[in-house]
């Protein structure tokens, strides 16, 4: 690895972090990317980028990864859609491992900023029973009953960052990602969440001319979604910013799954015959993100609409749909 750098993203190779060293090596930075898994199944490989196959759940490579960094953005974490979070809880939760060691290696090396990639997931199961939830404020973290597995370890991670700043004045922002989706993202596998999983479904409706699909559960559970763009300028922009507290990164327009499914039909031309699987992996019945704090800290929140985001978004899935029937 090179002696000195800008920026190293942890899980550059990833979905978000693809798109994040693609933004930041833009704006004229140095990057590192690191990633786990072989260079072939990176989402994305910037050649400007210093490109670095290497498990961060070890405290020696943390350690090499941060090396001559000033900046670092922790997104590394084994985590998909609902199906694999419900399924793969200790998987999941074996990721503490690598959160612990960056944040660790981080200070060791002085790093001057250090930011976490947090989730949703983090919020108390009690207060997302219902598809009309109230929108998910920071403070209902707490009391603590995150989404088993997945959840809790995103959520000690947080306080690991807030031991830190108190114990040894490092500092780290932490936001918590709302369902982030767009293209060069997870779209089939087992890994994808509900946008890429419906944007998928509907290209192969489109180019089989079966026009059923299947929709996990009832469809009328809720969520909101955050579109790509949206995600990389709000992170940099909480990275750059004075507040160390966790903060919601996620869209406030509430949909259910069967609407999600009404776009992207429309988006693409069809109407399709929808079977429910009841029994599938659905995850809480209603979440959605409160802005208010993101909008007083910085002046900001998320604002493309579900509709140009999944626009955007299916023409990448169609293509990588069509490409793999040919």
């Amino acid at each position: 690895m090179s002696k000195q750098v800008d920026v190293v993203v942890a899980g550059g190779g990833g979905f978000i972090g693809g798109h994040l060293v693609g933004a930041l090596l833009n704006q004229g930075l140095t990057v590192r990317s690191i990633d786990i898994k072989p260079q072939r199944e990176w989402y994305q490989v910037h050649d400007a980028a210093e490109n670095v196959i290497a498990d961060l759940s070890l405290l020696e490579n943390a350690r090499a990864g941060v090396r001559g960094a000033r900046q670092v953005y922790m997104l590394a974490a084994d985590m998909g859609g609902m199906g694999f979070i419900e399924n793969n809880k200790a998987a999941c939760m074996m990721s503490v491992l690598t959160s612990t060691h960056m944040l660790k290696a981080a200070q060791e090396h002085g790093v001057e900023r250090y930011f976490y990639s947090s989730s949703a997931c983090v919020y108390a199961a009690g207060k997302q029973t219902d598809p009309n939830v109230t929108a998910l404020r920071e403070e209902d973290a707490y009391p603590a009953q995150p989404e088993d597995g997945y959840g809790w370890e995103k959520l000690f991670s947080e306080r690991m960052c807030r031991h830190f700043a108190e114990d040894y004045g490092f500092i780290s922002r932490v936001a918590r990602y709302h369902n982030v989706y767009g293209p060069h993202g997870t779209w089939d596998g087992g890994r994808e969440k509900a946008p890429a999983a419906v944007c998928r479904k509907i290209a192969e409706a489109v180019l089989s001319g079966d026009h059923r699909i299947e929709i996990w559960g009832d469809g009328l559970q809720t969520r909101s979604f955050m579109y790509i763009d949206d995600c990389l300028h709000g992170t940099q922009m909480i990275m750059k910013g004075d507040s160390d507290v966790p903060v919601n990164l996620g869209s406030s327009e509430l949909v259910t799954i069967n609407q999600l499914v009404n776009i992207v039909e429309e988006i693409a031309g069809i109407r399709c015959e929808r079977g429910y699987r009841l029994d599938a992996p659905q995850g809480v019945r209603g979440r959605n993100s409160d802005n208010a704090l993101i909008r007083e800290i910085h002046g900001w929140e998320p604002s493309v609409s579900l509709a140009d985001g999944l626009e955007k978004t299916y023409a990448w899935v169609y293509d990588q749909v069509k490409r793999s029937h040919q």
